[in-house]
């Protein structure tokens, strides 16, 4: 399994495929570019963005595009507007923000292709930034439909893709366009996000110093399994968390009331916790609550005593402490997956006492690599996103990365051999 793994990830990694960093700068001026990107923002009153975290890591690639004096045009999704349109899910808030992160005008249309949207690429000078509507208000997106992806490219001959978390996906907007660029003899690049979260995950998996943690939480241990086996050979300690603990405890004959569980997963936990011994530790205790609302009554409990009318909404007290410990001591961590039931304030407690440490760990030189969705929210709004070495923007691709599966849109990059 470990050579399994690192030919895979060696695969993907930038060593195989080319960067925006890698293209002469002199080479962009007066090139229309096609940039990815993940804007996949929450979004307020008249569409309004209420979280800029997506937009931040991308302004370092359209900045180097703009000094490259390329004509930039911008595509994204948001949401599921399952191929229509949607004015809940229009991206049409987002080039205010931009520009002001930009210092430099956005310009935005409410097209992705066809007549609008030719004019308005047509109409770009060197340096101009234009933002597309949302790409998924076309069915031809997420079927990958290569026609669809030929338009999309408006004639670019140089697609650059920052959208980590949709790396995943084989979507026209992914890898449908950089076929498309890449059949009419362009180039298909990633830009700097990508290409900084396949180096701290790539190297985090592949050159570990140890000891090296895994924390992995969240709600089912059936999206975990290939990243719990893919880990199991290199790390030193996994801490288990989440709901996805539950299904263990049920695996060691433990009651979890009304909690999550997943009872078909259950050999599967017994045959992880057999294999791994002592590298696994699951919560010594829990918080046990009578509803998962802020108001509901809780109390720690050790995991062997558990009510059956009572729910699992975190990690107890000593669990905290003894993984704390594990944290303490390692000098490469990934974590992917809250503790608990982290949207509720009170059932937080165990997420963000593991992201203070987490935190502490990498200000002493730590390597901390968080993978992304929930708990990238839930870092944040504790309020030590900053202090980690890196924080990724990928959710599921950071999970698909990490249980060694290859990336659709990293894939479709081209190669630096070509």
């Amino acid at each position: 399994m470990i050579v399994a793994l690192e030919e895979s990830i060696y695969f993907m990694t930038l060593m195989a495929k080319k960067t925006l960093q890698e293209l002469p700068f002199e080479s962009l001026a007066g090139q229309i570019v096609i940039l990815r990107v993940d804007y996949n923002v929450p979004l307020g009153n008249e569409g309004r963005i209420t979280d800029q975290t997506r937009l931040d890591p991308t302004i370092t690639t359209i900045r180097h595009l703009i000094q490259g004096r390329a004509r930039i045009v911008i595509i994204s999704h948001l949401g599921r507007p399952n191929g229509k349109p949607d004015p809940a899910l229009s991206l049409k808030g987002i080039p205010e923000r931009l520009a002001k992160l930009l210092k430099s005008p956005v310009n935005f249309c409410s097209s992705t292709t066809g007549p609008e949207a030719c004019e308005a690429v047509e109409a770009l000078e060197d340096g101009d930034v234009l933002l597309m509507e949302n790409t998924r208000f076309y069915p031809g997106d997420v079927s990958n439909d290569q026609i669809w992806a030929e338009e999309l490219r408006h004639g670019s001959t140089l697609f650059v893709n920052d959208a980590f978390g949709t790396a995943h996906r084989s979507h026209a907007s992914t890898t449908g366009i950089a076929k498309a660029v890449r059949d009419s003899g362009g180039q298909a690049v990633a830009g700097h996000l990508m290409e900084k979260e396949l180096r701290f995950l790539g190297d985090a998996l592949i050159d570990p110093d140890p000891p090296f943690v895994a924390i992995i939480g969240g709600s089912k241990i059936s999206g975990k399994i290939d990243v719990i086996e893919a880990l199991l050979p290199n790390v030193d300690r996994i801490l288990v968390g989440g709901a996805m603990a539950n299904t263990f405890f049920l695996s060691l004959g433990l009651e979890v009331g009304k909690s999550l569980v997943e009872p078909d997963k259950v050999d599967i936990a017994r045959d992880i916790m057999y294999r791994a011994g002592d590298k696994i530790i699951l919560p010594v205790d829990v918080l046990a609550s009578s509803e998962l609302n802020e108001e509901a009554s809780t109390r720690e409990s050790l995991r062997t005593e558990v009510m059956p009318e009572e729910y699992i909404a975190d990690i107890g007290s000593m669990s905290m402490r003894i993984f704390a410990k594990e944290i303490s001591s390692a000098k490469t961590i990934i974590w992917n997956g809250p503790m608990g039931l982290f949207e509720v304030p009170k059932f937080a407690i165990g997420t963000t006492k593991l992201a203070q440490e987490a935190a502490q760990s990498s200000e002493n030189g730590s390597t901390v690599v968080l993978g992304g969705g929930d708990l990238a929210a839930a870092v944040e709004v504790a309020g030590f996103a900053s202090s980690m070495t890196h924080v990724s923007t990928g959710g599921g691709a950071a999970l698909e990365f990490l249980s060694g599966a290859e990336l659709p849109g990293l894939e479709a990059l081209s190669d630096r051999s070509d």
